[in-house]
This record gives C-alpha cells, sequence and structure tokens, in this order.
C-alpha cells in the first residue's frame, strides 16, 4: 500500500510539474488555487443539476487539479503552511459535498412525484442512497486519515483516494453512468476505510509492543 502512495505521489508530480513551474513565476499564492478549486467545484455541480453532465465532468476534472496544484506549488516556493494545510483540506470537503449535493439535485429535480406514488423509480431510489452512501465513505476515507495523524500515526495507505473518486466521478458524468461510478465510488469508498484501520489497528499494536 505504501508503494500505491507512492506510486500516486509520483504520478501527481509528474502530471503537476509543468503547471507549477509556470505558475511559481506567476507568483500566485497556493490558498489563491485552493479558492479556484472550490469555486470550479461549486460551479460544476450547477453544471450537474441542470444536467450538463459532460460540462459538469470536465470542470470536475479541473476541480481536481486545482486540488493537486496547490499543495505542488507550496512545496515548491517554500509557502506551506498549517492553516494552508487546514484550508485545502477543508475546502475539499466543502467542494465533495457540494458535488454530491449537484447530482442530488439532478435526482429530484428530474423526479415525477406521481409517477414514484404509481410505480417507484428503482433508479431513482437507488441513486438518492448511492448519493448518500458516497457522500458518507468519501468523508470517513479524510476523516480516518486526519484521526490517525492526529494520534501520530502516517496513514498514507488505501486504494481509494480523493484523486480516483474525483477520476471516476468525472468519467461517470461524462459517460452518463452516474450509477455505475456512485457504486464503484461507495464501494471503494469502504474498503479503503478498512484498509486505514487495519493499517492503524496494525500500528498501535507494533508500538505497543
Amino acid at each position: 500500500m505504501l508503494n500505491l502512495a507512492k506510486s500516486r505521489e509520483n504520478a501527481a508530480r509528474r502530471l503537476s510539474g509543468p503547471a507549477v513551474a509556470i505558475l511559481s513565476k506567476c507568483r500566485l499564492k497556493p490558498d489563491t488555487l485552493t479558492w479556484f478549486g472550490l469555486g470550479t467545484s461549486i460551479i460544476a455541480a450547477g453544471a450537474i443539476a441542470t444536467n450538463h453532465l459532460i460540462i459538469g465532468g470536465l470542470l470536475v476534472l479541473i476541480s481536481g487539479l486545482f486540488d493537486i496544484l496547490d499543495g505542488a506549488l507550496a512545496r515548491t516556493t517554500n509557502q506551506t503552511s498549517r492553516f494552508g494545510a487546514l484550508l485545502d483540506s477543508t475546502f475539499d470537503r466543502i467542494s465533495e459535498a457540494v458535488l454530491f449535493l449537484g447530482l442530488l439535485a439532478l435526482y429530484v429535480m428530474n423526479f415525477s412525484p406521481t409517477a414514484f406514488l404509481l410505480a417507484p423509480e428503482t433508479e431513482y431510489v437507488a441513486a438518492i442512497v448511492l448519493i448518500f452512501l458516497a457522500l458518507v465513505g468519501s468523508f470517513l476515507t479524510s476523516y480516518a486519515r486526519a484521526r490517525a495523524e492526529s494520534l501520530g500515526i502516517e496513514c498514507r495507505v488505501g486504494l481509494f483516494t480523493r484523486l480516483e473518486r474525483v477520476i471516476i466521478l468525472a468519467l461517470g458524468l461524462m459517460f452518463n453512468q452516474i450509477l455505475i461510478a456512485l457504486l464503484i465510488v461507495v464501494v471503494l469508498a469502504f474498503v479503503t476505510v478498512g484498509q486505514r484501520l487495519v493499517h492503524v489497528r496494525q500500528q498501535i499494536k507494533s508500538q505497543d509492543n
């Protein structure tokens, strides 16, 4: 799992390297990119809610790119700070919540109460449940890492981080396979939570011994 984390970091570094070199010359602050990422997520949620799925998917990818760039820029320009890390993490959670809210609005606004009462729509019910579970799973994945690190245990392990969630959600939107994307997010998010709990338990046991 640590090899997976390193591979993920190396891929993100290669992806962000050219852009960070340009941004560092523009004297942009990392927190500015964090704000851009949040703003893009809000616009993406609006596009999703109004059934502009391809645009929404592209904007989700762009918001994810901002999420990579802000940290990379902070490290490259020696502008890392504890508050910047807190702001980034907080805005990441808000961004995810807003995107899922956009998905919820999409299904609610395209739902006919009369039709539902006469013949329940399986897809509608499944979508609502999956959106809720995806939101919970996404938050728990991040919480497990944050709580572990507050205990002094590094916790970068896990199959499915925010980067993977962004990519799967964006692809699901662009190819109009939202339910499949949500199902993947739900299953792998909870798998990742389990992996992190097992990792922390093992670390605590080794420390106690």
